[in-house]
């Protein structure tokens, strides 16, 4: 039997039609497989992250088919726990696909500390907006006799005085003693002077 005659015969068709019904049969098993595999058209919900620990974050996500991403490490909070999650993006409740990366930035240990700048003969409103450019608080303003007005005279934290180059935790309180402007120069307070205007004694 020639090759011409074996293609027109009865045993090839036969076996042609059982060759492509196997490839559809195999073809659409691959899809199904593949859409398993991949859980096509399937959507998670992303969990609310807030205040877990990153070890407990990370396997919940990996029971959902999620990727944790530690991203960053955020100034402290105090109303979240230290080194909790505090954002996460997608947000809670967003729905991805499977293995979908979450991204999260974790609340630090605690208030970092922060060094005190030179404050003595210093106007209170130059101080005041450089301690809360340093994430200071400001409390209360004391005054004392003294012949410059709002200059500041000294502070403390907790009734605790404080110096420049003291270090303090940032969110701290700082309480001000100021001048009150109504001392009146009259030789005898000379030593209340800042001392820059304090005679030489040399000349």
């Amino acid at each position: 039997m020639n090759v011409l005659n074996f293609l027109k015969s009865k045993t090839f068709l036969i076996q042609l039609a059982i060759a492509f019904v196997i490839v559809i049969v195999l073809g659409f098993v691959l899809v199904k497989f593949l859409d398993v595999k991949t859980r096509h058209g399937e959507e998670i919900t992303v969990p609310d992250l807030s205040k877990m620990q990153i070890v407990i974050a990370d396997e919940k996500l990996k029971e959902l088919g999620l990727e944790l991403l530690l991203l960053d490490t955020v100034d402290f909070r105090k109303d979240m726990p230290p080194f909790s999650i505090v954002e996460q993006d997608p947000k809670a409740k967003t729905t991805v696909k499977d293995g979908r990366k979450i991204y999260v930035k974790v609340n630090s240990g605690g208030f970092t500390d922060v060094l005190i700048p030179p404050f003595k003969d210093k106007t209170y409103r130059q101080m005041s907006a450089n301690f809360k450019s340093l994430g200071l608080k400001e409390g209360r303003k004391t005054y004392r006799n003294y012949i410059a007005k709002d200059v500041v005279l000294g502070i403390s934290i907790n009734g605790k005085s404080l110096n420049a180059g003291d270090k303090i935790k940032k969110n701290s309180t700082i309480d001000f003693v100021l001048g009150d402007g109504e001392d009146i120069f009259d030789g005898t307070n000379l030593g209340e002077m800042p001392s820059e205007l304090e005679e030489d004694p040399n000349l």
